[in-house]
């Protein structure tokens, strides 16, 4: 974890194998994330202080990737890689018998699900259609669905006051969308905000927008550079010698 405001880092997990796709409590005090420590990828969570041990949340046959905690702190949304139906959204319950749930089970691939403030909708991505759109379904789901992107997309997210969301489109650009929510669900024409083919970011990686919509943070491949050389010189003595 990174303290943007300080500038220093704290190490999260100490595991030796995968440590991926960390999401935060809606309090900000703990962390979840998936570890294959197992075997298979499953949901442990921490202290986001770092202090105490690494603990079990979720166990699974298949693998399990965190993607979303509901604002009220009620859910956490998470995929589930079944064979038979590809990439599945459950629903984890942290109150009751904290009993899983499917959200989408179909036989295609749902990802990147992410409830929007109020806890009412989830937003997520599936290839359906042949490619992957954006879509948004009510939670828990009741059948009714909409498309918001067009021609493509991936990765949605929503402003912290539900009216907007934005995702990454299939030609590297960051789209934004007016939403009305209220008995239904109604979504604007997708406006690119800016191109990303620049940055070379990793969409594969998701990112990250704060409450106001207004700052974004990507991961970025570094670019290539040719490897350095070193030579090494033996026998230098017999050279000073001549």
């Amino acid at each position: 974890m990174i303290d943007l405001a300080r500038g220093t880092s704290l190490k999260l997990t100490f595991d030796p194998v995968n440590d991926i796709w960390p999401i935060w409590s809606p309090d900000g005090s703990r962390i979840v994330w998936a570890s294959n420590r197992g075997g298979t990828y499953q949901l442990y969570q921490k202290p986001a202080s770092g202090v105490g041990q690494d603990e079990l949340l979720l166990k699974s046959d298949g693998d399990l990737i965190p993607s979303d905690w509901s604002a009220d702190g009620r859910f956490i949304l998470y995929e589930r890689l079944n064979p038979k139906t590809h990439d599945e959204l459950w629903a984890l319950p942290l109150d009751g018998d904290r009993k899983p749930f499917p959200f989408l089970q179909t036989p295609f691939n749902e990802q990147s699900g992410f409830f929007s403030p109020d806890g009412r909708w989830i937003a997520y991505d599936s290839n359906e259609s042949g490619k992957h759109e954006v879509y948004v379904q009510t939670f828990p789901a009741s059948g009714g669905k909409w498309q918001v992107s067009t021609k493509g997309g991936g990765n949605p997210r929503w402003r912290g006051d539900g009216k907007e969301m934005f995702y990454l489109s299939d030609d590297e650009k960051l789209m934004a969308v007016e939403i009305k929510t209220g008995s239904t669900f109604e979504a604007g024409i997708p406006k690119a905000l800016f191109d990303l083919s620049a940055a070379r970011t990793t969409s594969n990686t998701g990112y990250a927008v704060t409450a106001d919509g207004q700052r974004f943070i990507f991961v970025s491949q570094m670019e290539e550079t040719a490897p350095s050389s070193l030579a090494v010189v033996v026998n230098w003595t017999a050279e000073l010698k001549k």
